[in-house]
């Protein structure tokens, strides 16, 4: 086990159905193999966008849930902890054309940095088999896909008023970061909601099939 594997007592994620490697070295590879796999997912999701305001609408809270899930609360945080280094260090897999270290002062960016304990949180239900029920998955999920606007939306009102220089009160933010987001936060918890449980059930099927 390392650092990134679920701690002892939780119960499996998907990405604990890959038999773990046999020594410590291999078994720190796979989770990092796992972790930028979790990467490429977001980075994906992230180009399915499109503005409405100063924040977009886009795929990236979907792969935080489904990355969180699908590998556990440390390895999908150390996931989007490398996603938000690697876009700041120049890689294009923010929404939108601009990466780099200025990002830094881009309305959107607090978004990115709550999805890291997002995805800790969609994991660590996840490691409590809130992602085996259709229902419990969905309450899980809508709660780590609160946690990006708890440090966005303040993020955002301070980089509009100090930095963009724009008239800002509490209407004005709730219409730009809280409002627009509300339905597609929830029918993307809800699709990762049947998703990820399919999965489970694909799983245990194939795993019925193995032992007959």
């Amino acid at each position: 086990m390392t650092a990134l594997a679920p701690a002892a007592g939780s119960r499996r994620v998907l990405a604990d159905i890959i038999a773990r490697p046999s020594t410590r070295a291999r078994a720190f590879a796979m989770d990092a193999t796992l972790v930028l796999a979790g990467v490429a997912v977001v980075a994906l999701l992230a180009k399915v966008s499109f503005y409405i305001g100063p924040v977009p609408i886009t795929g990236q809270t979907l792969g935080v849930i489904l990355v969180g899930a699908a590998l556990g609360a440390r390895r999908g945080a150390a996931s989007l902890t490398s996603y938000m280094l690697l876009g700041l260090a120049g890689l294009p897999i923010f929404a939108g054309p601009v990466a780099g270290p200025a990002y830094v002062l881009s309305p959107s960016f607090g978004f990115i940095v709550g999805f890291i304990p997002a995805a800790f949180v969609a994991g660590w239900f996840a490691q409590r088999a809130w992602d085996r029920r259709p229902v419990l998955a969905f309450v899980g999920f809508v709660a780590a896909s609160i946690i990006p606007f708890l440090v966005g939306v303040p993020y955002m009102a301070l980089i509009l008023a100090n930095v963009v220089g724009s008239d800002v009160s509490f209407a004005s933010i709730m219409g730009a970061g809280v409002l627009p987001f509300i339905v597609p936060g929830l029918i993307k918890a809800a699709f990762a909601a049947l998703l990820v449980p399919a999965a489970w059930l694909l799983v245990r099927s194939l795993d019925r099939r193995a032992r007959d």
